[in-house]
């Protein structure tokens, strides 16, 4: 590796390069201490020279008038102010050194972390629907109470419009009356979860309130509208937050054009030139261009189908898949180790015994010893597509899932909603019940004059309508991790749906799912807490 370093650098030229370099002597180094139009700016430059990396940071930005870049790294001085002037006055500077670059990928070189506080659980759905190029993270219904208050009220949106209108005091009463149920249960059910499920010796106190306290939050969650306020943490790269801000301006949702405003102001700070067009006339275009289209097609679809009345179903139902599937997997399986086409591999995998295609698939896919072992991207070659009718707060950790295709209908409280038996077990269906029933009415009525705002009003125990499109390669993920023993048993359900359905289909394909789960647990994270317990005294005996 050392023979690949074709230029030495000065020991002067060390020292100026040390604080942002992680070595300077070395063929493979990383970048430290620098702003993220910095490092955008240096990659788009290293792709069209040849010089070295650290070259091009000496010659090009460090020893540069006017890149400004003493003052943007902050040369020592404590004055973050002077830092953000000197990021904004060398702009054009980046811009220049960016211009000849067309292509939109350069904008994924800076990427940007952004906390987004406050928000409705409706815009923290559409942050999270961007699949790639950002990773969110939400505060979890699991372990954090939703009831407490701010100067005397619950937190959830106060949506404009209905604020606006003469539903305001029915709206607030009902989101009231959700926040104020799921208080008044809390502690009924957590004597009930405990007296059902009493601690062992071999379990921690700390272990045991954690996982009672998680399983009696997760009962109720049902509860919480789409109003309530959460936190989401976002990283990601400025083409995915560009093309994130033009989707929130073209939102019916008025707090979601207004968060993208926020978020643009924020961004402007921190990576400038890779979200500036968000902001411009194109970016505004854009914007009208989706809202046009989906106000349109939405008329178009009514005109179509708002006559036919909505069956019932059951969660989960396998809408689509390739009965070709187990050939064009295998032929994809064999088709980098030979070259011949994958038509000519196709025609010859036709004529495999049941047993030879069994074998190619198990040395494919190998000992899996953990779920973490996922096989490669030959299980890509094949797609299954599902009609899921789960309550929202099964949606809600469902839709994390990045790497598939998937597509909801309005939130509403039109297709019911479910009661965890738990709750009819411990005497305290009826009160749950009465607040949901209270929030359906009060959704429809609001419904029938706001119907894109009406929405905030549905709890999470309301049943939507989605579809999934995902992969094989992506079944053994979502499938194994979301049967897993901790997850809720919503979601669980449909992960274990998914499951047999495709197992019915394509047993062979499936084989070597070892690690889904289809029991069920009383304390879903009993045994997440024990291995955190497990942990701790490990960190406590190092």
């Amino acid at each position: 590796m050392e023979e690949f370093l074709e230029e030495l650098l000065t020991e002067q030229e060390s020292l100026l390069l040390q604080p942002f370099i992680t070595n300077s002597d070395r063929a493979v180094f990383g970048l430290r201490n620098l702003p993220e139009v910095v490092k955008g700016a240096l990659f788009s430059r290293y792709s069209r020279s040849d010089k070295s990396l650290r070259r091009i940071l000496l010659d090009e930005f460090i020893k540069a008038p006017e890149a400004s870049f003493a003052r943007i790294v902050g040369g020592g001085s404590e004055n973050n102010a002077d830092q953000l002037v000197a990021i904004q006055q060398a702009e054009a500077f980046y811009d220049r050194v960016l211009i000849g670059y067309g292509d939109d990928s350069v904008a994924e070189l800076g990427g940007a972390h952004l906390a987004c506080e406050g928000i409705s659980n409706i815009a923290a759905k559409a942050l999270e629907d961007s699949r790639l190029g950002i990773s969110p993270l939400e505060k979890s219904t699991r372990y954090v109470p939703f009831n407490r208050k701010v100067n005397g009220r619950y937190r959830y949106y106060r949506e404009p419009s209905i604020m606006a209108s003469n539903h305001a005091e029915r709206y607030e009463a009902t989101l009231d009356h959700l926040f104020d149920t799921y208080t008044e249960l809390i502690e009924p059910l957590l004597i009930w979860v405990q007296a059902r499920t009493p601690r062992d010796t071999t379990t921690s106190e700390r272990a045991y309130n954690s996982a009672t306290r998680a399983k009696t939050f997760d009962l109720l969650r049902g509860l919480l509208p789409m109003a309530t306020l959460t936190n989401v943490g976002l990283f990601g790269n400025g083409r995915a937050f560009e093309y994130l801000l033009v989707k929130l301006a073209a939102s019916p949702h008025q707090e979601l054009r207004n968060l993208g405003v926020s978020m643009q102001q924020e961004l402007d700070q921190i990576i400038p030139s890779f979200v500036k067009r968000a902001k411009t006339e194109r970016g505004a275009q854009f914007a009208r261009y989706l809202s046009r289209n989906w106000e349109c097609t939405e008329l178009l679809a009514q005109k179509h189908l708002g006559q036919i009345e909505p069956v019932s179903s059951s969660t989960v139902q396998l809408v689509e898949y390739d009965p070709d599937a187990e050939v064009k997997v295998i032929a994809a399986i064999l088709y980098p180790h030979t070259d011949l086409t994958f038509e000519q591999i196709t025609e010859y995998v036709t004529t495999l015994s049941t047993q030879e295609r069994v074998e190619i698939i198990n040395t494919y896919v190998g000992d899996r010893s953990s779920r973490f072992h996922r096989p490669g991207r030959a299980f890509e070659e094949t797609y299954y597509t599902f009609d899921v009718l789960a309550d929202l707060g099964a949606y809600r950790d469902l839709h994390r899932h990045r790497v598939l295709t998937q597509e909801r209908q309005h939130y509403s409280v039109r297709h019911g909603y479910v009661v965890p038996p738990e709750l009819e077990e411990a005497n305290l269906a009826q009160t749950y019940c009465k607040a949901l029933e209270y929030a359906a009415e009060t959704t429809e009525l609001i419904s029938s004059y706001l119907p894109d705002a009406a929405q905030y009003v549905v709890p999470f125990a309301y049943r939507v309508r989605w579809r999934i499109k995902l992969n094989l390669r992506e079944v053994y993920h979502l499938v194994e991790l979301r049967s897993s023993r901790q997850g809720h048993p919503s979601y669980r359900t449909v992960a274990q749906e998914i499951y047999r359905y495709i197992n019915a289909v394509h047993p062979t394909l499936m084989a070597n799912m070892h690690f889904v789960d289809l029991n069920d647990y009383a304390l879903e994270r009993l045994a997440a807490e024990q291995r955190i317990d497990t942990k701790l005294q490990q960190l406590n005996q190092n």
